[in-house]
């Protein structure tokens, strides 16, 4: 890239991942990805070989445009210092599963910082947005009360650590919370949008002895699990949402920690956004279709595109101000690295009491 920065949303092009619990349909998202020939799990939106599909990054996978990008495009947050830049902060993903996950855990940034450089060396907080869910759709989200290491490693052993883990029943619309240390595992009926540290670390402890196609068992890492497994106040869990009108839109604050902030917004009306200098922005769209514009202030071109069900958006931080125009009634999903002290105080603003912020805001 030589010296077009000019400022503009542009679509990310998603990535999509066979796993053995997956789907072999990706409705509602992607309706004509049917009768798969193999089951698909994850649809990748921000992975580091996504590629940008529009723009002044177009045909570049995120990894390398990420480099390179100026402070307009990733924002004054991202190595303002001049120092090298790390990596790309946040991996978004769809989840499709026809079938449990393994029972497992992600470790914390300084466990994968000592223990897994060689795989990126960042642990794993995440959060997961229910798009759809088929009755009685569960998760399975922290420990029970009571439950001691020797406990969980001995059901580990038995095939009974499920036993172990809270139940959380889950409809379309509920998100939840998974903290760093967190064991759990997903059902299957659900459609999911997870936003997570850009990570792939997983620690399984049970796979429900399932084979592989060559016949083999996935492996599991029951010692490093061990290692990062939280035993004491569980803090996973369904986030209740803040509500708020903003712009003309109605928003639901899920969450935020210092990895991300997660949003969804909903509108039937045109609405007109704003960016924030310190830090680039991430729109998904679950429903709806219509135009994204831009154009003509703080060096960005002016432009249009169409969106639909199933896209990711990146806006570059110093765009500014754009603007959505719904054909049909909308819902997208906002995610970015917050400063937390400015979302509380931008919570406050919008009437959210003291109690509630503390709810969505985790330190």
């Amino acid at each position: 890239m030589k010296n077009d920065f000019s400022l503009r949303p542009s679509r990310l092009e998603p990535i999509f991942v066979p796993r053995i619990w997956g789907a072999r349909s990706l409705a509602p998202l992607f309706p004509k990805k049917n009768r798969l020939p193999e089951p698909v799990g994850e649809v990748w939106l921000t992975g580091n070989e996504c590629r940008f599909a529009e723009g002044p990054y177009a045909g570049r996978p995120i990894k390398e445009a990420w480099r390179e990008m100026p402070i307009e495009w990733a924002g004054t947050h991202f190595n303002a210092d001049g120092t090298e830049r790390a990596a790309f902060p946040l991996l978004l993903k769809f989840l499709f599963p026809a079938d449990k996950l393994s029972i497992q855990v992600h470790p914390h940034d300084e466990y994968a910082h000592k223990h897994e450089s060689t795989a990126g060396g960042v642990g794993k907080t995440e959060i997961w947005y229910a798009i759809a869910a088929q009755s009685n759709s569960e998760v399975f989200v922290g420990l029970k009360p009571g439950v001691t290491r020797q406990a969980f490693r001995r059901a580990i052993d038995e095939g009974t650590v499920e036993n172990c883990l809270s139940r959380v029943p889950v409809s379309a619309g509920d998100a939840i919370f998974v903290p760093a240390g967190t064991a759990h595992t997903i059902g299957p009926g659900l459609v999911l949008c997870e936003i997570q540290q850009n990570s792939d670390l997983t620690y399984r402890v049970y796979d429900y002895d399932r084979r592989q196609q060559d016949g083999t068992a996935r492996p599991l890492h029951v010692n490093k699990a061990m290692d990062v497994l939280n035993f004491d106040h569980q803090r996973g869990g369904k986030a209740e949402p803040a509500g708020a009108s903003v712009h003309g839109g109605e928003v639901s604050h899920f969450a935020a920690c210092k990895y991300f902030a997660l949003e969804k917004w909903q509108f039937a009306a045109p609405i007109d956004l704003r960016t924030e200098p310190e830090h680039f922005e991430l729109w998904v769209v679950i429903s709806g279709r219509g135009r994204i514009t831009w154009g003509g202030k703080s060096g960005s071109s002016h432009g249009e595109s169409e969106y639909h069900p199933g896209e990711a958006w990146f806006v570059p931080a110093a765009l500014s101000s754009w603007r959505v125009e719904p054909e049909t009634r909308t819902t997208m999903l906002h995610t970015y690295v917050p400063d937390l002290a400015r979302y509380a105080a931008r919570l406050n603003s919008l009437g959210i009491s003291d109690d509630v912020v503390a709810q969505v805001v985790r330190r």
